[in-house]
């Protein structure tokens, strides 16, 4: 069974081929500025609810804009309307530079950045957070509802932002989510201090890093198969300011980012914040969970000139 892709990958990874697949056959011969066949144009106008204007004029290999960005097939629930959608699977959408005027960034205007699928029927009452690893002296779980119970609240206005924002601004080009300047956001989050919930489990003089998981759904749909697992130093884990959050702005998490549950480190990259946090995993080295190995999430320890190789060994991680 051939796996699932959203429409901006798909026309990422050949655009013409895209066209063919979704809107049927071209015209025989037509080059990569050629146009769609009309039986084509009929199917696009099918999925847009009506007739398309000056159809006749439309270049192949382009997602239709009304698909891309602005119909209900791409309108993310609980965000506004003019957040730009970079991908469809997994959600990743950025909040164009007038919409990030308030004070406060809402929970409407903060962007999506997502490495697996938002988890499906998520019940905040029966949600549980586990706490183990090599150093952790006992093994602990709590559900929210004791999370809220047992320990001080903290409320912080953090700022969080994708590690790759800015990314379309590289030259030479690098791979990824074209994240232009808005994958950034400055909410008030609500909930109690890690370094209080780690210390209920006891920490021994081991620890040196804290891993997440959390219940995204990896994209190839395998059970069990995690799609991210990031952390940070116990340096940074017992700041005051970190925090595990069930609230952004006095309401709930918006389930696009961690609902009902989740982590975050102010002015750390975004995906040290792990959503829909369901586990945190308290290690004796360096966590080494999905993206935390090779060259993800990490920069050249010692600058570099643009577009040069850099080994692996020489990328330090991103802080």
């Amino acid at each position: 069974m051939a796996a699932e892709v959203g429409i901006h990958e798909l026309y990422a990874r050949d655009s013409i081929a895209a066209d063919d697949l979704l809107w049927g056959r071209r015209t025989c011969g037509l080059t990569r500025r050629g146009f769609l066949r009309n039986g084509g144009l009929a199917a696009m106008g099918a999925v847009l609810g009506g007739r398309l204007v000056f159809a006749a004029n439309f270049p192949a290999g382009m997602i239709p804009a009304a698909l891309a960005a602005s119909t209900e097939p791409f309108r993310i629930p609980g965000k506004d309307a003019g957040l730009l959608v970079l991908n469809d699977r997994p959600w990743n959408a950025e909040t164009p530079p007038h919409l990030l005027d308030d004070e406060v960034t809402t929970a409407e205007r903060l962007f999506v950045r997502n490495n697996g699928l938002v988890p499906e029927s998520v019940d905040s009452a029966s949600w549980t957070l586990t706490l183990n690893g090599e150093s952790a002296v006992n093994e602990k779980t709590f559900t929210i509802a004791q999370l809220k119970k047992q320990f001080t609240h903290y409320t912080y206005q953090l700022t969080l932002e994708c590690g790759g924002n800015g990314r379309h601004e590289f030259q030479p080009p690098a791979s990824g989510n074209q994240w232009t300047t808005g994958a950034v956001g400055c909410p008030r989050w609500t909930g109690v201090r890690l370094r209080d919930v780690l210390e209920s489990a006891g920490v021994s003089e081991s620890a040196v890093y804290i891993g997440y998981y959390g219940e995204d759904r990896h994209l190839s749909g395998e059970p069990g198969k995690v799609s991210i697992s990031r952390g940070v130093p116990m340096r940074k884990a017992l700041e005051d300011e970190a925090i595990i959050a069930w609230a952004l702005n006095g309401s709930d998490l918006p389930l696009m980012n961690g609902y009902p549950l989740r982590l975050v480190f102010g002015g750390w990259p975004g995906s040290t914040s792990g959503k829909w946090l369901s586990r945190i995993a308290i290690r004796d080295r360096v966590h080494d969970g999905p993206k935390m190995a090779g060259p993800s999430y990490r920069v050249p320890c010692e600058p570099v000139a643009p577009g040069t190789i850099v080994p692996d060994e020489a990328m330090c991680i991103i802080e």
